[in-house]
């Protein structure tokens, strides 16, 4: 079984449309849903915005439905020139640029467990390479392996999202797919992160992403959808 989980409904519902025998379950405020794909069995879950929902979401995915894999599916605004809006970003890394306990001497986004500290979250390489290889065929789409930040804010100034990308080496941002990782390290889940770009590295105010969000979501179903068919 694999758990995808969306921020947003627009993020779930093309892929929930490709589904059959659908079984919903409620669980603290998240709908659940099982389903098929191809032959293979899913559980989709919209878990809200932010780095708290999402790993509530995580947890209690892994808890409950045991799938073997997890996938963070969604929209990210760039935070380098490399990419733009409509391309592709397959996380190869993923980490808690707003993590900061600088002041004791870590590095900002380090995180601290009882047996060490984590910087970077790492994605599943398997999954990273057939995620790639599902959006080949992606029209006038550039498909960018890269570094993921994730933290609780829209960040829209420039310097702000260039500064994300000198000091984690990152080309996308967004509010989940640490977090997820983060629960899925602890719990030793493998997981992946793959994000359409919904605004770009200039100046906005969310109006980019508000107006690309349906059509960076429909490519991040597409790719779904031919990731499953071949598993």
């Amino acid at each position: 079984m694999t758990g995808i989980i969306c921020a947003m409904q627009i993020e779930a519902d093309g892929i929930l449309a490709l589904c059959g025998d659908i079984v919903k379950e409620e669980k603290y405020g998240m709908t659940f849903t099982r389903g098929t794909l191809h032959g293979r069995e899913l559980v989709i879950v919209v878990c809200g915005i932010g780095k708290v929902n999402a790993a509530m979401c995580a947890t209690v995915l892994i808890d409950r439905y045991q799938p073997a894999l997890v996938i963070n599916v969604g929209v990210a605004g760039a935070v380098s020139p490399v990419v733009s809006i409509g391309d592709i970003v397959i996380g190869t890394r993923a980490v808690e640029h707003d993590m900061n306990t600088t002041a004791l001497g870590d590095r900002q986004g380090e995180v601290s467990f009882p047996n060490g500290k984590v910087l970077y979250f790492d994605c599943d390489k398997d999954t990273v390479r057939r995620l790639e290889e599902a959006c080949t065929d992606l029209p006038d789409t550039k498909v960018v392996r890269g570094i993921i930040a994730s933290g609780d804010m829209f960040i829209s100034a420039r310097p702000k999202r260039l500064r994300l990308n000198d000091r984690f080496g990152a080309i996308a941002c967004e509010m989940e797919g640490a977090s997820i990782g983060h629960v899925c390290y602890c719990c030793g889940v493998p997981f992946a992160i793959l994000r359409a770009i919904s605004d770009d590295i200039n100046e906005n105010k969310g109006m980019d992403f508000v107006k690309f969000c349906a059509l960076a979501a429909q490519k991040t179903v597409h790719a779904v959808d031919r990731f499953v068919s071949v598993l």
